[in-house]
């Protein structure tokens, strides 16, 4: 399956029977990112936290601390 990155614009090709591009196709609303792309988010993302003044929400884990 050829997929395009939605930051880089970047064409890939991924297993047609990956889960990943089950979910691509079963759920428009997801998109593809790259791996170089995510892993620039990801550090980017991670030096944000060590700063300090980036809180990291995560819904989940508030509504599980609420019960």
């Amino acid at each position: 399956m050829r997929v395009k990155c939605v930051i880089c614009d970047a064409l890939n090709d991924i297993p047609d029977f990956s889960p990943l591009a089950k979910k691509l196709r079963n759920r428009p609303t997801h998109t593809y990112m790259c791996p170089s792309c995510q892993d620039r988010i990801t550090e980017k993302t991670n030096a944000r936290l060590a700063t300090g003044n980036f809180r990291f929400i995560r819904r989940a884990v508030q509504e599980e601390e609420e019960f």
